[in-house]
């Protein structure tokens, strides 16, 4: 089995570069580990002996994750050598020049010889996983080594190769943690199921990261203040061109109330792509906009229906802003993107019907605070209600602020499991 793993990340990687000849983030993705060894090499020389811990995240959700637990071990101990790396590009792109972090990097191929000469390299004391990553042959070489290794917020479901009889490979890899810190009492189960008990349940590290996030949220925008002026706003983040279809068509049949729209990718053409979907609509672009004097964009502001803020890092404080909100993703095979943003700024969240694979989304509708839909014609119908009755809106508002407070504290949790004798 482990022959046909390592197969199978070479050909990953192969088709990898065959996409990137069609695909800006394929691309990206090759290109960031081009010559990536010696990158990672020649950098960790620099260190002066400091002792490394290793945080590792796929893409931005998890790094949003793993961000709580960083910043909490930088506060307390200065000198910890902080390696992060990441997957995906659209995690690395954006985080390459995270503050916290000594070092930033893509992660290697999951190859045998890659492992020896990453750990050789950065030699942590300490590696933590976030939530979904599984890398078979780091995972051995982490424990072959001694070295401590954890994962954080993970969630665990039944179909899961784990939990199948084919899954005895992987579940060696398992088996490597000292602790698996999951979000749920179903992981746990699970887990104890394949006989894995090192197990605690602490719960999602995102709740403390999104509350940082809101007592701290000084924004002051005068490109969205004159955006707003005295009308109802709601917001619409992290959205695909399926997500903008059913809005645009939505938002066409009723009266009232402004959208600010920010895409999760914000390059030209999908900005371009976005102007003709919405093209009924008034439309504002927030970066041609920005740096200009107030009196040159203010009466478009105003007139303007659809504010289409082409930036990225303001989402997690857009929200402040809302009425109510979209996250987009749920028409993807992905799902649905991070709720726990809008939703602690007492944001009502709608999305689409992606979304079983997020305890946070299915606790939500069932206590009321929000709410799937699967078309225009039932995004409409919310509008309608929200938009011509914003009373209604109070409960699954209060519904959203109450619920994100009840989980918060699992990176003290985890913290203290983790560091309290190193």
């Amino acid at each position: 089995m482990g022959f046909l793993y390592d197969i199978g990340i070479l050909l990953y990687f192969f088709g990898a570069r065959v996409a990137g000849l069609f695909s800006r983030k394929a691309a990206l993705f090759v290109s960031g580990r081009r010559n990536l060894m010696h990158t990672i090499t020649e950098k960790l020389k620099d260190r002066n002996g400091r002792e490394s811990v290793w945080f590792h995240c796929s893409s931005v959700g998890e790094f949003e994750q793993a961000r709580p637990l960083i910043e909490r071990l930088k506060r307390c101990d200065p000198d910890k050598y902080i390696v992060l790396t990441f997957f995906s590009p659209s995690g690395y792109e954006l985080r390459k020049n995270y503050p916290y972090a000594d070092a930033v990097f893509y992660l290697p191929m999951d190859t045998k010889r890659n492992v020896r000469r990453f750990l050789d390299a950065v030699s942590p004391r300490i590696a933590i996983f976030v939530k979904y990553e599984f890398w078979y042959n780091y995972l051995i070489g982490l424990h072959k080594k001694g070295v401590r290794t954890y994962i954080v917020s993970a969630i665990f479901r039944p179909g899961q190769m784990f939990f199948h009889w084919c899954g005895f490979f992987m579940r060696r890899a398992l088996r490597t943690y000292i602790t698996l810190f999951v979000q749920n009492e179903e992981s746990r189960r699970l887990l104890a199921g394949i006989g894995i008990d090192n197990v605690v349940i602490a719960g999602d590290t995102r709740f403390d990261q999104v509350d940082a996030v809101c007592r701290h949220n000084d924004i002051h925008n005068d490109v969205m203040n004159s955006f707003i002026g005295s009308g109802r706003v709601w917001i619409a983040g992290s959205t695909w061109e399926e997500d903008e279809c059913v809005i645009s068509k939505a938002f066409s049949s009723v009266k009232g109330g402004k959208l600010i729209l920010v895409p999760h990718e914000v390059e030209a053409s999908r900005i371009k792509r976005i102007r003709e979907i919405f093209s009924d609509f008034s439309i504002l672009v927030y970066s041609e906009c920005s740096g200009r004097a107030r009196e040159v964009y203010r009466n478009a502001a105003e007139a303007a229906d659809v504010l289409i803020v082409d930036t990225v890092g303001m989402l997690s404080r857009i929200y402040k802003y809302g009425a109510f909100a979209y996250v987009g993703g749920g028409f993807s095979g992905s799902g649905i993107h991070n709720i726990l943003e809008a939703a602690i700024y007492g944001c009502p969240v709608i999305f689409g019907p992606n979304y079983r694979k997020f305890q946070e989304a299915r606790d939500l509708i069932s206590l009321g605070g929000a709410f799937s839909i699967s078309s225009s014609g039932e995004l409409s119908a919310i509008l309608e209600k929200w938009l011509g009755t914003p009373q209604l809106l109070e409960r699954p508002s209060l519904i959203c602020t109450q619920y994100v407070e009840s989980h918060l504290g699992a990176s003290d949790k985890i913290m203290e499991h983790i560091f309290k004798n190193v």
